[in-house]
C-alpha cells in the first residue's frame, strides 16, 4: 500500500459519548507511542501502540523535513512485516478480551483510523475509535472536573492525624479519596515505596471519579481535608477551592487508636510494601532508612530536643524490630510525633477554619450525620 492508496474504510465506527466511555470503565486501547502514554492516559487504557518512540520520532521529523506523504511512506516501512503482524495480533487479543471497548490516538486521526482498519482486515470486526482522540477525552475531563467540583456539594473531613479519615470515607459510596488517587498518604511520612502518578493521570481520575458520582446519582461529594499539594503533586485549582471554602466536618478519634492507625499505615502496610518489592533484608532496610530521612527532613520544625528525643525512640524502635522482630516500640515514637509535631501543627490550622465547621464528633456519629445529609441518590 502507497501513501496515496491509503483509502481507510469510512463507516468504521466512531464513538463520542465521552461521558458513557469512563462512566462505565470502558476498555480502551491507546495507540500513541509509549512517551505520549507515559505524559498522561487513562485508567481503562492499555499502551498497544501503532508505532514505537523511535519510529514516532523519525516519521515526525519526516513530516517536517519532507512532508505527509514522504512520512507515511517511512511509517509502513517501519511498521511492516512481522513488526506489522505482531503488533496487530496484540490489537485482537485484546479486542477479542473487550469486545466492547474502543481505541483512539491523539486526535482521533490517522493513527487510529489505522488501527481500526487493520483490526478490520484481521478480524471482521468493526472495532470504534473514540472521536477526537486522547485531546478530546483529555478536554472533557478537565471540563467535567470544573463542572463537578461545582455541581456537587461538597463536605470536608478534617481531624488529628491518625483519627481514621480515609477509613470513614471509604464506608461512604460518595466518597473522593484523595489519597489513593494521588498515591500518597498526604503527609510527611505518606510517600509509598513505588512513584506518584503523573499530574496529568490524577487530573483524569479525580474528574473520573466525580462523575461516577454524579453519574450515579449523587447531588453530594464527600472528601478528606488536604493542603494543596500531596506528595510531590498538585490538587486542581477548583479542588483546592473546594477545600478551602466547603462545610468542615472534624472527626475525632482518642490517642490510642490515633497510635493504633498510624501504626497500621506507617509501619505494618508501608514495610510490607517495602518487603513485597525488594524483599524482606532489603526492603526492611530501605523503609528503616526512609523513616529516618523523613524524621531528619522535619527536625527543624521538630526543634532540636524533641527532634532528639523522637530520633531516640525510633533508632530503638527499629532495632528491636530488626533484631527481635518486636514491632510495638514503634508506638512510644509515634505518639511522641502525634504530640510533638502533628497535633500542634493541626490546631494552629484548624483555628483558620473554625467558621466552616458544622460537626465534631467520633467515628460513628460522624458516619452518622454524612449519610443522613449526603450519602443518599439525588431524586430530582
Amino acid at each position: 500500500m502507497s501513501p496515496v492508496d491509503i483509502n481507510l474504510t469510512a463507516d468504521l465506527p466512531q464513538l463520542d459519548n465521552y461521558l458513557q466511555l469512563f462512566a462505565s470503565n470502558t476498555p480502551l486501547i491507546d495507540v500513541r507511542a509509549p512517551v505520549e502514554f507515559n505524559q498522561g492516559a487513562f485508567p481503562t487504557a492499555k499502551n498497544l501502540p501503532l508505532m514505537n518512540d523511535d519510529e514516532r520520532q523519525a516519521v515526525g521529523l519526516r513530516y517536517k523535513q519532507q512532508g505527509q506523504d514522504k512520512a507515511i511512506k517511512l511509517g509502513q516501512q517501519l511498521v511492516s512485516g512481522d513488526v506489522k503482524s505482531a503488533r496487530i495480533d496484540d490489537w485482537v487479543k485484546f479486542v477479542n478480551q473487550h469486545p466492547h471497548g474502543a481505541l483512539y490516538c491523539f486526535r482521533g486521526g490517522l493513527r487510529s483510523k489505522i488501527c481500526q482498519q487493520w483490526i478490520y482486515e484481521k478480524t471482521g470486526l468493526a472495532y470504534p475509535r473514540v472521536s477526537g482522540g486522547y485531546k478530546a477525552l483529555r478536554r472533557f475531563l478537565i471540563d467535567e472536573l470544573d463542572a463537578n467540583t461545582t455541581r456537587l456539594k461538597s463536605i470536608v473531613i478534617g481531624g488529628r492525624t491518625g483519627v481514621g479519615k480515609t477509613l470513614l470515607l471509604q464506608q461512604l459510596n460518595n466518597h473522593l479519596d484523595l489519597e489513593d488517587i494521588f498515591h500518597h498518604r498526604g503527609s510527611a511520612f505518606g510517600k509509598h515505596v513505588t512513584p506518584q502518578p503523573a499530574q496529568i493521570d490524577i487530573e483524569n481520575n479525580l474528574s473520573i471519579r466525580l462523575i461516577k458520582i454524579h453519574n450515579n446519582g449523587f447531588n453530594s461529594c464527600v472528601l478528606e481535608d488536604e493542603a494543596s499539594n500531596i506528595g510531590s503533586r498538585r490538587l486542581p485549582d477548583s479542588l483546592v477551592h473546594v477545600l478551602s471554602t466547603s462545610p468542615l466536618m472534624v472527626l475525632e478519634a482518642k490517642m490510642i487508636e490515633r497510635v493504633d492507625n498510624v501504626f497500621d499505615e506507617y509501619i505494618n502496610a508501608s514495610l510490607a510494601e517495602y518487603q513485597q518489592l525488594k524483599g524482606n533484608d532489603k526492603g526492611f532496610s530501605d523503609w528503616a532508612t526512609n523513616l529516618i530521612e523523613i524524621l531528619t527532613k522535619i527536625q527543624r520544625r521538630l526543634g532540636g530536643v524533641r527532634y532528639k528525643k523522637i530520633k531516640g525512640f525510633m533508632d530503638d524502635a527499629i532495632l528491636q524490630h530488626r533484631q527481635h522482630n518486636k514491632t510495638k516500640c514503634h508506638k512510644i515514637w509515634i505518639q511522641s510525633l502525634l504530640e510533638d509535631y502533628y497535633d500542634p501543627m493541626y490546631d494552629y490550622q484548624l483555628q483558620k477554619k473554625a467558621e466552616r465547621i458544622i460537626f465534631k464528633g467520633d467515628r460513628t456519629s460522624v458516619l452518622d450525620c454524612l449519610k443522613n445529609i449526603t450519602d443518599r441518590p439525588s431524586t430530582e
